[in-house]
């Protein structure tokens, strides 16, 4: 008998924590479920009874702050691990799902073609794709896919591609109803990962960051025809987050955080009205470096708005004064690349991911930027090797974190799943599991009616048979 299956005799249990997650025998040879990389495995549980659940149209869920309204979440996780309802092979890049009902829409890239997918939800079985072609390399990244996250509202779908092609299709068909080429259109450059601003729906307008550096920073399209309704110019490049809409004293207004390379450095935060473009007010906000990333999307709290950058610039929470304008509430040196922070219950938590500190959970005092609590986060792990089981000391890494259920769902950088508690006066971890072993798990995680949806963004390092990059779904709701 050889290593491996001794090893599986003795201790099974070993190998749920090794590579993918056990993958039970397909339940159906149905074509349709197996074709083009879909595996179907299982179906999931029933809902809770009283679950609430809810639509995640777009980049970081339906009001773009990170939250999540579920409930009836399994809040600690099988020995075996999370059960997987179904995956599908995917090609290259870093966007996230858009759910709204039935019908989830991704993006990825194969060769020179960019797929944008839409599948059933819940089976991973296409409904319709459209493949457009694309040419995009990066500078310093290798993988050339979408960053972008799809947007769905009204019946549509907004996908802004790498290349700076934004296009519109019908949900129910895939028909395409009009599109704009943002370079020959505003201007637009390549930056350096290309386009990785989400676009954002408001009130019949399709909003998005354009960042021409003698020309638009950011555009208003007629939701229904692409048609230019408004721009706002100022100079500054194109940064990697994303619009946002919040109330900042008593009125609603748009954010967002532009400043690509330049030289020299410029960049910032714009407050915008968001039915006009006007701009009320903006912050110079930029690291002083000139290949410089700004990666993380505004965060609007209660009477103050918070941005990041992890390369030097750090955090500054902002606030509208009378006189003054916008003006620091507080400014720290601490500084998140390109995961989220998100206010939840009257605090700040965030993944510090930034190089050289990556694997903690910190928590930041709103008023005062202290930090309340911090918590590396780190553990031994067995893993399946080149022939033979090794222990290695792991860590989120540049995770991502969502808050869901009263809690907060961590997505660690490597595909660990953890659930961190928020109301246990510390950091505190309920459980932990193992989803796969692989290096770029960055996109954020989405729940929608109770599942799972993770994207394994390249190849798993470990594992009997690794796996290839992946868009996973997962039965994460509670049993009764």
């Amino acid at each position: 008998m050889n290593r491996t299956k001794l090893l599986l005799l003795l201790c099974p249990s070993w190998f749920a924590t090794m590579g993918a997650t056990q993958e039970p025998t397909l339940t159906s040879d149905d074509p349709e479920r197996a074709h083009e990389g879909l595996r179907f495995f299982n179906d999931p549980g029933p809902l809770s009874a009283g679950a609430v659940v809810e639509d995640w149209p777009g980049f970081l869920g339906p009001r773009r702050d990170g939250h999540s309204r579920e409930t009836g979440l399994r809040k600690s996780f099988p020995e075996e691990g999370l059960v997987l309802v179904w995956s599908r092979e995917i090609g290259g890049g870093y966007a996230g799902p858009a759910i709204v009902g039935e019908r989830l829409v991704f993006t990825h890239r194969e060769g020179n073609e960019t797929l944008i997918d839409c599948l059933e939800a819940s089976t991973g079985r296409r409904f319709w794709q459209h493949r457009r072609p694309c040419e995009y390399s990066g500078r310093f990244i290798r993988d050339g896919g979408p960053r972008a996250t799809p947007t769905i509202a009204g019946g549509r779908v907004f996908v802004h591609g790498v290349e700076g092609v934004l296009c519109c299709l019908e949900l129910e068909s895939g028909e395409l109803l009009w599109q704009r080429n943002f370079q020959k259109d505003f201007g637009s450059g390549d930056d350096f990962f290309g386009v990785v601003s989400s676009p954002l729906v408001h009130e019949g307008l399709l909003i998005q960051q354009v960042g021409a550096n003698e020309g638009a920073t950011v555009v208003a399209l007629d939701v229904a025809t692409g048609e230019e309704r408004w721009r706002a110019e100022n100079g500054w490049g194109p940064s990697c987050a994303s619009p946002v809409v919040g109330i900042l004293a008593g009125r609603k207004r748009l954010f967002v955080l532009a400043g690509g390379e330049s030289r020299p450095p410029v960049g910032g935060l714009l407050v915008l009205d968001p039915k006009s473009g006007e701009v009320a007010f903006n912050f110079s906000f930029r690291s002083r470096r000139e290949l410089s990333v700004v990666g993380a999307t505004p965060i609007v709290g209660d009477g103050f708005v918070l941005v990041t950058d992890g390369y030097s610039a750090g955090t500054v929470a902002l606030e509208i004064d009378a006189k003054e304008g916008l003006r620091p509430r507080w400014r720290n040196r601490m500084g998140f690349e390109f995961t989220n922070p998100l206010y939840v219950e009257g605090r700040v938590w965030a993944v510090d991911g930034v190089s050289g500190r990556a694997g903690a959970i910190t928590c930041l005092d709103p008023e005062s930027g202290e930090e309340l609590w911090r918590r590396d986060i780190d553990w031994l792990e067995r893993v399946y090797s080149a022939g033979s089981v090794k222990e290695l000391s792991l860590s989120i890494g540049q995770g991502s974190i969502l808050a869901v259920d009263g809690d907060l769902l961590c997505l660690g950088d490597d595909g660990a799943l953890l659930w961190i508690e928020t109301s246990a006066g510390a950091i505190a971890i309920r459980d932990r599991t193992r989803l796969f072993h692989a290096l770029q798990a960055w996109t954020p995680p989405v729940v929608n009616r109770g599942l799972l949806y993770v994207c394994q963004n390249n190849r798993e390092r470990f594992g009997v048979k690794p796996e290839p990059p992946r868009l996973l779904c997962f039965d994460l709701r509670a049993v009764d």
